[in-house]
């Protein structure tokens, strides 16, 4: 074994990075938002770098399994995953921690607003973590090497990702103070028109995304609507995260039909989604209903989705992110990707992994442009819509260390209101007997 491959060292800096207040069916985001970087450090003094979510249980997983890699190679990423169980301080019955208790304490509340992806599972939130040990393992094996990650993957089918703009309704600034940008509100259909119009003339995104499940479903149809006629031609999706009905879905459904790209997650549940799509050929979508390989038999037999959103967070990694474009592309699914709150170490990865996959024939979402911060040296520019993807070795960003200090400072005087993620409670000091709508 190349002794230059081995984990020497692996640090784990929780920060907290700002967010605008945008709204969705669980809140709005927090003024700041919990992340983790992960650094993988070899005996060859190279450092590999990795991104996800930031808040307390991923921070429990990360710690046990981030001890437990030095002496390994690089190269052994597919021992990650029985790792990260192997460590889980949950399967200690006693230690009342780990994923199995905070998907237990999830189970309770339902969807999981850090990523509106279902509910939380054991799994899920292991994956979460083991994703950003696989990509900064991948980061420091490329650097090594002297290969970019996606060449690590088999190598790119394109030399640029497209991506679509995100965009949100919502407020001018947070209820109870934070970051304030230069966005203001948006919260109808001529709000989000505006809020287009700034995409594409900055950024040249082609195609746009709506957060749904916000207004009564007729506002937002509406609001499609003015998009189609503000952008001809251009794909447009929508998305409630599951906060309608199957009459709801049906009847929006209807209304959009031929202007919608596809419709995603409009109900909860593959049995909801399987009776919406039998009754619509509008296309359906999902990041909530096939987050996992267990959730994939049911709803691709049930015609639940004609396209999934995969993510790597979600799945394990850059390399179960290709498995799960195989899955779909045996059953004649189609593959978009998903995204939530993150910072450049996480849209590398994404645009790596990206260029890999020959049946990604829809514009991936980024939330991106929302954010101000960062913590590589050199933010990715958006042009025509798309990111070029980087052929210098590993994921092709480096570092700001100055950065990362400042937002783990945040972190660390945070009196724990921002360290875990919480849409619904920072909906509720501007509203405080709101409930999540569902229609």
């Amino acid at each position: 074994m190349d002794a230059k491959l081995i984990v020497d060292e692996v640090r784990l800096t929780p920060i907290l990075i700002s967010d605008p207040p945008l709204l969705n069916v669980q809140g709005v985001h927090q003024p700041y938002t919990p992340r983790l970087v992960v650094e993988v450090i070899t005996r060859g003094g190279v450092s590999g770098l990795g991104e996800t979510y930031g808040d307390g249980v991923y921070l429990d997983l990360a710690r046990p399994l981030a001890e437990a890699l030095p002496g390994r190679s690089v190269t052994d990423v597919n021992a990650l995953f029985a790792l990260a169980e192997a460590t889980d301080p949950g399967r200690d019955p006693g230690s009342g921690s780990g994923a199995e208790a905070a998907a237990e304490a999830a189970e309770e509340a339902g969807v999981d607003a850090g990523g509106l992806r279902g509910v939380r599972t054991a799994e899920k939130l292991r994956l979460s973590v083991v994703s950003a040990f696989e990509t900064a393992c991948l980061d420091a094996l490329g650097k090594t090497l002297g290969l970019p990650v996606h060449a690590l993957l088999g190598g790119k089918v394109r030399d640029s990702v497209e991506f679509s703009a995100y965009l949100f309704h919502r407020w001018a600034t947070h209820p109870a103070g934070g970051p304030v940008d230069d966005w203001g509100a948006a919260l109808d259909p001529a709000g989000i028109v505006a809020q287009a119009r700034r995409f594409d003339r900055a950024y040249g995104f082609r195609s746009f995304k709506l957060k749904g499940g916000v207004f009564a479903p007729e506002q937002e149809i509406a609001a499609i609507r003015a998009l189609a006629e503000e952008f001809p031609g251009r794909p447009l999706r929508l998305d409630p995260n599951g906060a309608w009905s199957v009459e709801t879905s049906l009847s929006v459904a209807r209304e959009l039909k031929g202007v919608l790209e596809y419709l995603e997650d409009p109900a909860s549940g593959t049995g909801a989604m399987a009776e919406i799509a039998a009754g619509t050929e509008v296309p359906l979508a999902t990041n909530m209903c096939v987050t996992t390989f267990e959730e994939v038999p049911e709803a691709f037999a049930k015609g639940a989705v004609r396209i999934v959103l995969c993510d790597h967070h979600y799945w394990g990694g850059l390399g179960r992110t290709r498995e799960l474009a195989a899955l779909c592309r045996t059953y004649g699914v189609g593959l978009s990707m998903h995204s939530n709150t993150h910072l450049g170490i996480s849209l590398a990865a994404m645009t790596q992994v990206a260029a890999t996959l020959p049946e990604l024939h829809h514009a991936c979402d980024t939330h991106y442009p929302w954010q101000t911060e960062d913590v590589v040296t050199t933010r990715p520019v958006f042009r025509e819509g798309r990111l070029t993807v980087s052929d210098a070795p590993g994921l092709g960003v480096e570092l700001d260390r100055e950065a990362l200090a400042t937002l783990h400072r945040r972190w660390r005087e945070d009196d724990g209101r921002y360290r875990n993620r919480d849409d619904a409670a920072a909906m509720r000091t501007a509203h405080p007997n709101w409930t999540p709508h569902t229609w």
